[in-house]
């Protein structure tokens, strides 16, 4: 009896010792997975860094002066003391609006090769018509021209712990620039965004200096027009898991209108890393489905929102920005693309940071960036936000829309990028490549090395 004791105590000793190896066993697995899933994890979230050489551009240049962007910095146009118990950054005594309107001007002669902000505007006009087999004529009154702003933030009511938005004082410089330079009467202008608010902080001024000037968000409350779709016009999309193709809508007051600014502004993006002019247009896209008129009066891109996940996708992918970009009534409309850089903010609901890099050094971005190529202007700003630590959101694969919209004839993805569904691809929209180093900013043109990107920077270094 007593034997048979001591061999059951022997036996359950063994069978304790191997399950604690099994169980040591599985455990070290599991921790090697998770060691794994982290590295993993960190390798796809880890820090941007462009897969290309500097100063091999691809895709074709476009503009008066092919792939010419111009970047305007003054420090002493944005001076928000970041209090924001004691005021927001979009007022007047904080964000310069004669400094504004002056770094516009000199933007717009800049890009054009004018003298004069009117010979600006009618070398924009003519360059447009001309494209697009109008003849080499310039704006005729009678024409529509459609403002897409960036108003992800806005309340009505203007809240000094907000986020950021396009600031008043540019886009008043804007408004005064095409009514009074440029000759477009004031019924002939729509500034909107479909599915935002356009808040009182840049409403009233304009309304108050230019009340002719129709003003549309998804609302359409408090003198505001309700922005409608066109429901001919549709947005069709390459990736058939992109849900809504050939029923996502554009605004009727885009599709009206004969001429597009797209007005966007610096941020970084939790999805797409950055939203720049492209991605501006996720507020010009309408869905009739029940579920996306849950939200935002069924101005709702979430149809597109996987599509564009630079975390988990890999270079060579679809993009549905590129159709956003080469549509004929988005791209194919814009005579000018235009970021609003007074203050940068790192994610789309954040409010402005100040940068560290060079040359802004602790101060506000306080920068205008104009071009006529939509591929080239993002392709200086990815550059830019790829500098700055305090852009967190640029991880993964950050610039593969802009190949993919370079090379849109023949993308890496091997998708049919046809966004108006009639059988015509999409050429290249314009030209991509990155600069030489963070120091100098230098890309092709301005080497005398290739036929890609010219930076010609303006004011302050």
């Amino acid at each position: 009896m007593m034997q048979t004791s001591m061999w059951f105590r022997r036996r359950a000793g063994r069978v304790a010792t191997a399950a604690f190896g099994l169980t040591l066993l599985a455990a070290l697995a599991a921790l090697a997975m998770a060691a794994a899933s982290l590295a993993a994890e960190e390798e796809t979230t880890a820090r941007w860094k462009a897969t290309d050489p500097p100063n091999q551009p691809i895709g074709e240049a476009k503009g008066i002066f092919p792939g010419r962007v111009v970047w305007t910095h003054n420090p002493d146009a944005a001076q928000w003391d970041g209090n924001t118990e004691s005021g927001g950054w979009y007022e007047d005594r904080f964000t310069d609006p004669k400094r504004a309107a002056a770094m516009l001007s000199e933007t717009l002669q800049l890009l054009t090769g004018a003298k004069t902000d009117a010979e600006a505007w009618d070398a924009l006009f003519r360059h447009y018509n001309r494209a697009h087999g109008r003849g080499d004529v310039g704006y005729k009154p009678g024409e529509k021209l459609a403002i897409k702003v960036n108003m992800n933030c806005s309340k009505r009511r203007p809240d000094f712990k907000e986020g950021s938005y396009n600031t008043p004082q540019l886009t008043m410089a804007l408004l005064r620039q095409l009514v009074k330079t440029a000759g477009v009467p004031e019924t002939d202008i729509v500034v909107y965004d479909a599915s935002r608010w356009v808040g009182d902080a840049v409403f009233l001024p304009a309304r108050a200096e230019f009340p002719g000037i129709r003003i549309g968000d998804r609302e359409g409350t408090e003198g505001r027009f309700e922005v409608q779709p066109d429901k001919s016009v549709a947005l069709h999309f390459a990736d058939p898991s992109v849900a809504d193709s050939g029923t996502t809508y554009l605004p009727a007051c885009v599709t009206a209108a004969t001429y597009l600014i797209n007005a966007a502004v610096l941020k970084g993006h939790s999805l797409a890393a950055v939203t720049l002019p492209a991605k501006n247009h996720f507020g010009s896209v309408y869905r009739d489905s029940e579920q996306a008129r849950k939200t935002h009066n069924g101005w709702n891109p979430g149809n597109m929102h996987d599509a564009i996940m630079v975390r988990t996708r890999p270079m060579g992918s679809y993009n549905p920005l590129v159709e956003l970009m080469g549509h004929k009534d988005l791209g194919g409309k814009t005579i000018l693309y235009l970021i609003d850089g007074l203050y940068a903010a790192p994610h789309q609901g954040k409010l402005p940071e100040r940068w560290e890099s060079s040359p802004f050094n602790g101060h506000w971005t306080a920068s205008v960036f104009a071009s006529q190529d939509p591929v080239a202007i993002e392709s200086v700003a990815v550059d830019l936000c790829g500098a700055e630590k305090t852009q967190v959101q640029m991880v993964g694969t950050v610039d593969n829309y802009l190949h993919e919209a370079a090379l849109a004839n023949e993308p890496p993805s091997h998708a049919r990028y046809d966004p108006e569904g009639d059988g015509t691809p999409l050429g290249s929209l314009g030209v991509h490549e990155h600069w030489n180093n963070a120091e100098k900013k230098q890309y092709s043109r301005d080497l005398g090395t290739g036929k890609g990107i010219e930076l010609i920077r303006a004011g302050a270094k």
